[in-house]
């Protein structure tokens, strides 16, 4: 056994409070007073001497000379009632009814060290009976929250049980809260038990409880129920010593009290928990308690626990249904003794003697408060020893155990759910009083203990019962062997030890270990342990393996010997690889270099493609030291990889994808460097037995992870991993001696299959290269041993390596284009990683639909994708790309600085199917419409779907691309559009838009104007299917095995024709929404139109819908004119140009409000709307000659029909403009006042009546005006009513021209 003291506090102030406590009795004679001190000085080696065992019977007399006179006294500490609080901050010490708190300070010794003392910080009475005395008392920390509080606890409650029944509750400072008389008899025992996180697998969570023992009752309160109590006492105290008052009113109490029967003494308990069950016990105490014809609830109940201690029987065990009593409110008695004011004053004057006269503290008379009868509970069972009497008791912090102190000075260890005694401790010469189990902290190993009290000194034990020394029966070696395996894994765990120590402690531990299973578990974890050193495990498993060959081999445990062999089989390869890693490489590198020829020549055809990949694949990026894969795996992680057969031979044990490159990298990127021995090493490993198979997968894993080193030395590199190559092939099991004719080599499939599936397409590539000619050379070889008939397989596999490095260098070039960095902005996202496996598995379109997210984002326009895919069909030819010259390689320079053109143009030209123009334009399409759906904000992104929609010259292609995007993208916002602008009647703000159709107002104007140039490419597709024959679609013969979801192109193929008027229906009705939200026009859009018409908006294109035909209802036909005025009217205030130049009006753009189309776009919906074109147009000039345009107003005037309606028209425009220039302007001169008197009168009053207001451009020049009315005099005819009118205008001017 062991034993350790910890010393964690100091008593400075004993003395002290061995006199407040023993006031009654006489001084000490000075003689004594220098004994006294060293009384009170805890002196220790009277049982220090006993511990050792020592048998110097002199020393022991001269001991108990020196002490005579101290041990002739009763030891007066053992006469008191002693608590500590669970945070040894409070120390209560209490006699009879005299108390002494003692609160913990922190003080700094003589050598600076910080430590802890406790020392009195209240002392007085505090009994208020006459009679009574302390009999009983616990100190409970109070924290705010039980859960969530990490810190220090708010206060301490001081619980004190008297021999009057009374249990009072008092702060820190000994003001009393609460008093309660619970029981008519001497309180016995108080015990807490606090809520505690459940930490033990079966203990279910257990409420917090105060229990207190009476001699023949148990009274139990909810911990929550008093924290509560306390804590409104605790409030009230404080504002009624605020106000000087000194009555409190505290709240009632909620309690259980049970009556313990059939027991006859009883000094302890322990209250266990709430307990459930099993079905088994329940039906077994069911059994014993009702008999046979005993009935049995469904579900066990649950019951609280107690087990108290004494005599007859010495242990007995009660159960308490849940439910059976109701808690009762108490009568609570306030026993306050004296005033508050005189409690206070009795906290502050302390012990110094004041209070000593208590004529001040008058009792105050209270009635006896009631007492409620216990609720009987019979004993369940019990151990019943006559002789034995049971002391105490303490629960183990699993609430599954629990030990009793009996009189015999023994220790019984009780099995709660069982209730039986497991085991008796015996410990001689020592009469126990007590027994608790705490946790060493001293200890690298944590040890339950047992701290026993000696009553003769009051001594304390704690004693470590290594739990292997502690058993007696067969089990104890393998329980020794488990403290060792414990002593093993603290050992490894420790990182301060050395190596040498490490080695010998291991060793001697893992020989010590007797049972064959343990020695396994423990080699095992030495072996799993990251801080041995390779050749500390070595010589520990050699010395193991050598003392079991030692051994009788029929007393030898197999597995374990094995065991031992093959990891001394995998230590010594993982060190014969690190030794030829480190070693330097004294190979050649000129062996195998026939089977080599033209390599060379391969690697200079694709070197600009690799150059181009290996710039733009190479990104900085951040990694550690440790991460780095040059760095050797631990033996440990090393050992864990590999396992030994039970032929010998080693397999690799397929891990995570890390782990697999790290092996392949410590095993093979050395050679792959030409750093290492590369026949060296396939040698150590093909004699360690692993199969080349792995091995292959290990080398292409590290070679194709490494890439970015790889393409730094490239042919360095191939020749490396050519001899690598050769040799795992010439390895046995490699390549087959004969397989079957019609079918290729399973050895030659594996590295196909491994570059097919890789997405580092330049190792790939140079890996099939090296491996096409390492398959050739391996055939040639082996062509004279065959017959004729296996040439057919030698074709079939040489025809696989070439179809396979096609296949690599088209993907080469595609990821090399993909791995492009868009100029501007951000990536926009993780780059495409293809490779052949996912290319076919793409389907026909995989490869297009790659290229088309790239050129998203990349944000190239599509006429910039339309003249790069034009400049691959003009270099097609060598005539031309030699014509071009050096003028053509600057232009190409300046269009094409990072070579994006040249990349894509050299993609198309290996996919010349798979990436033909309309099949790139269709997925391009589709993806910019894809990427709108995500977020129509973008508008742009539609309209450039849009216009790679046009590009594409199939009008098969183009309308099964418009159905679809109408269909699946479109029609369901335009829908929301429509009716949004028929409920509210107008243009909609920007809210009730992104509420209605998702975008808003701006966006939404965007999307119309798409719908408008979607269903017009939709009709002219339609009308021009009929003239030209579906294309047929094709890839190349190399992407032949193409298999998964069909391109876009095959898909548009399949759908089906549309419904011509149906189409233009809906184009009609999205241009009316269209001009409508340009404009900001007040309209609603669906009511422009029949109930046929209605009726028939928004339903699937490719079906045939009733149409409106016939006259229109001239109440609509009116609407509707009124509508397209309003759009003209509109376009021309939007047009800023005010100005005309003689030399013409400048342009206008082709988007947006000034756009030069809306007028046509009006004359055509006029058309189909019923509305006369003629007014439109008249309506246009009109527009035009208002808002100052005279030029443009004059090239609209030559398709008016009607010239008398328009020159009427024009000529109070006229009238108008003269009007201002002559009655309204500001600057009128004496000419033109002149001018106006000389008038006629009927052109005077006339020109009067004009009202120039409602011209929005009133100040045109006079020429301009001149010219308006010389074409009026053209259109009007001689006999018209205003044509005088307009001779006389026209003088006028002339006149006022004259005299500008």
């Amino acid at each position: 056994m062991s034993c350790s003291l910890l010393e964690f506090c100091w008593l400075q102030e004993l003395k002290t409070v061995r006199d407040f406590l023993y006031q009654s009795k006489k001084t000490e004679p000075a003689e004594e007073k220098n004994q006294t001190d060293n009384e009170l000085s805890w002196d220790t080696s009277d049982w220090e001497s006993a511990w050792d065992g020592g048998d110097n019977k002199e020393g022991e007399s001269t001991d108990n000379n020196k002490t005579g006179q101290s041990t002739s006294k009763d030891p007066w500490l053992q006469d008191c009632v002693v608590s500590l609080s669970p945070c040894s901050d409070l120390l209560v010490v209490a006699r009879e009814h005299r108390a002494v708190f003692l609160s913990a300070k922190w003080r700094t010794d003589d050598s600076g060290r910080e430590e802890m003392t406790l020392t009195v910080s209240w002392s007085g009475t505090l009994s208020s009976e006459e009679g009574e005395c302390v009999s009983s008392a616990i100190c409970i920390p109070l924290a705010s929250q039980k859960r969530s509080s990490t810190g220090r606890p708010d206060w301490t409650c001081v619980v004190v049980g008297f021999t009057s029944g009374y249990v009072r509750f008092y702060t820190e400072s000994g003001v009393l809260l609460l008093a309660q008389l619970l029981h008519e008899d001497p309180v016995l025992r108080l015990k807490c038990r606090t809520y505690e996180i459940p930490r033990h697998p079966g203990v279910t969570e257990q409420h917090e409880e105060l229990s207190i023992l009476y001699p023949g009752a148990m009274v139990t309160i909810d911990g929550f129920s008093l924290f509560q109590s306390l804590r409104a006492c605790r409030n009230q105290v404080a504002r009624a010593a605020a106000a000087g008052s000194d009555v409190i009113q505290p709240p009632p109490l909620a309690y259980k009290k049970w009556g313990l029967q059939d027991m006859d003494t009883i000094v302890d308990h322990s209250s266990v928990g709430i307990m459930t069950l099993c079905v088994f016990d329940q039906m077994k105490n069911a059994s014993i308690l009702g008999g046979f014809s005993a009935s049995v609830k469904g579900s066990p109940p649950a019951m609280s626990q107690y087990v108290t201690v004494g005599a007859g029987p010495y242990t007995g065990f009660y159960y308490a249904v849940e439910g059976s009593s109701q808690p009762l409110l108490s009568h609570v008695a306030l026993a306050v003794a004296s005033k508050l004011t005189s409690a206070l004053f009795s906290a502050a004057s302390g012990w110094l003697g004041w209070n000593k006269n208590k004529t001040e503290e008058e009792a105050v008379q209270k009635q006896k408060p009631k007492v409620e009868p216990a609720t009987p509970l019979g004993i369940r069972f019990g151990l019943p020893d006559s002789r034995r009497h049971g002391e105490s008791i303490c629960l183990s912090p699993c609430n599954t155990l629990a030990g009793v102190t009996d009189d015999f000075g023994r220790v019984t260890l009780l099995d709660l759910a069982r209730g039986i005694a497991i085991r008796m401790l015996l410990y001689a010469g020592y009469r126990l009083m007590g027994v608790n189990s705490v946790t060493s902290q001293g200890w690298q190993l944590h040890t339950q203990q047992v701290c026993l009290m000696d009553p003769s000194t009051g001594a304390l034990r704690t004693v470590n019962v290594p739990f292997h020394l502690a058993l007696s029966d067969k089990k104890s070696e393998q329980a020794k062997d488990m403290h060792l395996v414990k002593r093993l894994t603290t050992l490894l765990k420790s990182r301060d030890v050395e190596p040498d120590i490490l080695e010998s402690e291991a060793r001697s531990i893992l020989l010590d270990i007797k049972h064959p299973a343990i020695k396994k578990q423990a080699l095992e974890s030495l072996l799993s342990n990251k801080n041995a050193p390779v050749s500390c495990l070595t010589n520990i498993t050699c010395a193991l393996h050598d003392t079991l060959k030692q051994k009788d081999p029929e007393e030898v445990d197999i597995t374990l010997l094995q065991l031992c062999s093959s990891q001394l089989k995998l230590l010594q390869l993982y060190t014969d690889i690190h030794q030829l890693h480190s070693a330097p490489n004294v190979e050649g590198s000129t062996e195998n270099q026939d089977s080599l020829e033209g390599i060379e020549d391969e690697l200079s055809r694709i070197g600009p493609t690799l150059q181009h990949y290996a710039q733009h694949s190479s990104r900085p990026s951040v990694s550690f030291a440790q991460d780095s894969p040059d760095s050797p795996p631990p033996a440990q992680t090393f050992l864990s990889q590999m396992e030994v057969t039970d032929d010998g031979e080693l397999k690799v044990i397929r891990g995570s994808e890390a782990e697999w490159n790290q092996l392949g990298n410590f095993l093979f990127w050395g050679c792959l460097c030409g750093k290492s021995p590369r026949h060296k090493v396939c040698e150590t490993l093909q004699q360690a037995g692993i199969s080349p198979q792995q091995l292959l997968s290990l080398l292409l894993s590290v070679w194709l992870q490494r890439e970015k080193e790889v393409l730094q030395k490239p042919v360095e590199s191939v020749r490396n991993l050519h001899t690598l190559l050769a040799a795992l092939s010439n390895m046995k099991g490699a390549v087959e001696e004969s397989w079957d004719p019609q079918s290729v080599s399973p050895w030659w499939q594996q590295v196909r299959c491994t570059c097919i599936q890789s997405h580092n397409a330049a190792a790939a590539l140079l890996a099939a290269l090296v491996a096409h000619r390492a398959a050739k050379a391996s055939i040639t070889s082996r062509a004279d041993s065959k017959l004729q008939s296996e040439w057919e397989a030698v074709s079939l596999e040489l025809e696989q390596w070439v179809v396979c490095v096609r296949q690599l260098e088209d993907v080469l070039v595609l990821q090399t284009l993909l791995l492009v960095p868009p100029l501007q902005g951000p990536a926009g996202g993780a780059t495409v990683q293809c490779s052949i496996k996912t290319l076919l598995e793409g389907g026909t379109g995989g490869i297009a639909d790659s290229v088309s997210k790239w050129v998203f984002k990349q944000s190239m326009a599509p006429e910039r994708l339309k003249e790069i895919l034009q400049k691959r069909e003009n270099t097609d030819g060598d005539d031309k790309r030699h014509k071009e010259g050096e003028e053509g390689n600057e232009e190409k320079g300046q269009k094409d600085p990072d070579g994006t053109a040249e990349l894509l143009v050299a993609v198309c030209q290996r996919f010349p199917h798979s990436l033909s123009p309309d099949l790139l334009f269709a997925h391009c399409c589709w993806e910019y419409v894809v990427q709108w759906n995500k977020d129509p904000e973008e508008g742009r992104y539609l309209c450039w779907a849009v216009e790679h929609l046009k590009l594409i010259s199939s009008p098969h292609i183009q309308l099964g691309i418009s159905t679809m995007m109408w269909s699946t993208f479109i029609v369901k916002r335009f829908s929301a559009a429509a009716f949004l602008m028929e409920k509210v009647g107008k243009a909609p703000k920007d809210r009730l838009c992104r509420r209605d159709v998702g975008m808003g107002d701006k966006a939404m104007t965007s999307f119309l104007g798409c719908c408008v140039q979607l269903l017009q490419v939709l009709m002219e597709a339609d009308s021009a299917v009929e003239e030209v024959s579906a294309p047929e679609l094709s890839v190349e013969e190399a992407w032949c095995g193409a298999e998964g979801p069909a391109s876009i192109a095959e898909l548009a193929l399949d759908q089906r024709g549309v419904h011509f008027p149906l189409v233009q229906h809906h184009c009609l009705l999205a241009s009316l929404l269209h001009a409508a939200m340009t404009f900001s026009l007040r309209v609603k859009p669906l009511s422009l139109f029949d109930s046929k018409g209605k009726n028939a908006f928004f339903r699937d294109l490719t079906t045939i819908q009733l149409m409106p035909s016939g006259d229109m209802d001239p109440g609509l036909v009116s609407l509707r004119q009124e509508f397209l005025l309003r759009v003209l009217t509109g376009w021309v205030q939007a047009i800023d140009d005010f100005s005309s130049s003689a030399s013409g009006s400048p342009p206008l753009p082709s988007t947006g409000p000034k756009a030069d189309w809306w007028p046509s776009m009006c004359l055509e919906l006029g058309s189909l709307l019923q509305v006369n074109p003629d007014i439109l147009q008249r309506h246009l000039v009109c527009e035009l000659y208002n808002q100052g345009l005279d030029l443009r107003a004059e090239e609209v005037m030559l398709e008016v029909e009607d010239k008398d309606v328009l020159g009427s028209q024009l000529l109070v425009l006229t009238g108008q403009r003269l009007s201002y220039s002559l009655l309204h302007s500001q600057s009128q001169t004496q000419a033109a006042m002149e001018l106006l008197a000389r008038l006629p009168p009927t052109l005077c009053t006339w020109l009067k009546a004009m009202d120039p207001s409602e011209l929005r451009c009133p100040l045109v020049p006079l020429p301009q005006t001149s010219r308006l009315v010389g074409r009026l005099i053209e259109m009007l005819p001689e006999k018209h009513a205003q044509y005088s009118l307009a001779l006389h205008l026209l003088e006028a001017i002339e006149a006022l021209t004259t005299e500008d």
